[in-house]
Formats: structure tokens, sequence, C-alpha cells
């Protein structure tokens, strides 16, 4: 068995933005879906929200469930939650202190 490496700040905000992706998640915002209803939301094939779903899931932002033959997906919202302190920690991670200077530096 091969372990995954736990997604970046970074992997989610890159799967968060694909206009497909996002609509998956607007629409997951609202509750569990089977990968069926969402076809029928978005008016893709299955095999386009599938894949689309798949990195969703990579990204730690979507839980999949099998029952049957269907898959339902639910929304990680305590990922997403986090990914804007995350995003905010990584940006001002290495911020210096400001510094007193007598002369432009430009």
């Amino acid at each position: 068995m091969t372990t995954l490496a736990v997604p970046t700040v970074l992997d989610q905000i890159k799967a968060l933005a694909h206009e497909i992706r996002y609509d998956l998640i607007r629409h997951l915002a609202h509750g569990e879906r089977c990968v069926c209803d969402l076809e029928a939301l978005l008016e893709f094939p299955q095999s386009k929200v599938s894949y689309h779903l798949g990195i969703l899931k990579e990204a730690d932002l979507v839980r999949a469930e099998q029952r049957g033959k269907n898959m339902y997906y639910t929304l990680r919202r305590d990922q997403l939650f986090h990914l804007g302190g995350g995003l905010l920690t990584e940006i001002f991670a290495d911020v210096s202190p400001l510094t007193h200077q007598t002369e432009s530096i430009c």
C-alpha cells in the first residue's frame, strides 16, 4: 500500500481553481450528492464529472462513499475552513519585520 502525501494549501487551491471543480464544490455545499445528480446539475458526462471529483478527492476536499453501484460525494467542510487560515499562514510565514530606512531604495 502506498502512502499518499498530504495535500498542501497550494494543491487545494489548484484543485479549486478549475471552473468545473469550483461548481462541484458549490453543489456539494448543499449536501451529499450522487455522481448521477452532479451529472444532471452540470450537464456533463459521468466520466468528466468523476475525473474532476477524483482531483477534489486527492486534494482532500471531498469524501466518497460507494453504495451499491452509485458513488456519493460529501464536501470536507473542515478542509475548506482550514484552507483560508493555511493560505494566510503560508503567505505571511517568511515576512521580515519592517526596518527603518533613512533613504529610499527606489
